[in-house]
């Protein structure tokens, strides 16, 4: 994204003029034996200077383009509240995520665009993680990240999720335990986030995820596979933070797959237990 010097511009042009003895041609002495030869030198003396204006020209093309390229990230271009989900989607801020955490979630957020796109990044990791698959670690999640308003009622519908049946689907036990020998894998991981609303205290953002799901180990019979997925959120800013009104998925946008080959049972288990996840900034 940067701009780098090219070392090929400029070839004569950087070189200085010629030393010696200055020759003066007269418009009437058409005998003088250096004519000629200052007309060469006149001639040579004219490219450089079409060089050296065409090198300035480049340089300050260049320098122009930079300074465009660097404004667009900057704070107050992403934060305008007139110009939600401006095409700037995977550029950094440089802003601090967070202050701070609750019950190891990401809170503290700023009351800005950035901040309500660090929150739903961070909520859509919470409510795709493998705690939600137990009751008191995924009541907690819950209260953490959605409003008191929404919260009683969304818990009654996951604990209706969240049952035997739900569980033998993606391979745990009826309990929800993971079988022995096995590891259970969930976990959601933000591609990038987009504002489609913006107010003083409300913000709908929505975060384009790619999702790991399954038990890793041999023999298993619900492999991890992967997904692509775009979760809606509805924020509010409740006591000096953000929090989840609603949410709703949808599938996609879903990339075509390539051409690496799956790993085995092992190295996945192992990758999941050993790469740690994520607080995310927008």
């Amino acid at each position: 994204m940067s701009l780098s010097d090219d070392g090929g511009y400029g070839g004569d042009g950087h070189r200085g003029p010629e030393t010696g003895q200055t020759r003066t041609r007269l418009p009437d002495n058409d005998g003088d034996g250096y004519g000629s030869g200052r007309r060469s030198r006149t001639g040579m003396s004219s490219r450089n200077l079409v060089t050296i204006v065409g090198v300035i020209v480049l340089l300050l093309a260049a320098i122009a383009f930079a300074n465009r390229g660097g404004s667009g990230n900057s704070e107050t271009a992403t934060d305008s509240p007139k110009a939600p989900g401006r095409a700037q989607p995977t550029a950094p801020t440089g802003t601090k995520a967070v202050s701070g955490k609750t019950g190891g979630i990401a809170s503290g957020f700023a009351k800005t665009e950035q901040g309500a796109q660090s929150a739903a990044a961070n909520f859509a990791v919470a409510l795709g993680s493998s705690d939600m698959f137990q009751r008191d670690q995924r009541h907690k999640i819950v209260n953490t990240v959605m409003a008191p308003s929404a919260a009683a009622a969304l818990q009654n519908k996951l604990d209706d999720v969240y049952a035997p049946d739900f569980f033998k689907a993606v391979g745990l036990k009826a309990d929800g335990s993971t079988p022995p020998g096995m590891t259970f894998v969930s976990r959601t991981i933000p591609v990038g986030t987009k504002v489609k609303d913006f107010a003083k205290d409300q913000a709908t953002v929505e975060v384009w995820c790619t999702g790991l799901l399954g038990l890793a180990g041999e023999g298993s019979v619900k492999p991890v596979t992967t997904s692509w997925f775009t979760l809606t959120m509805k924020l509010a800013w409740t006591d000096n933070d953000w929090k989840t009104l609603t949410r709703s998925q949808k599938d996609g946008p879903a990339p075509v797959s390539g051409d690496v080959p799956a790993s085995g049972a092992k190295d996945i288990a192992g990758a999941v237990q050993g790469y740690g996840g994520f607080t995310y900034a927008r």
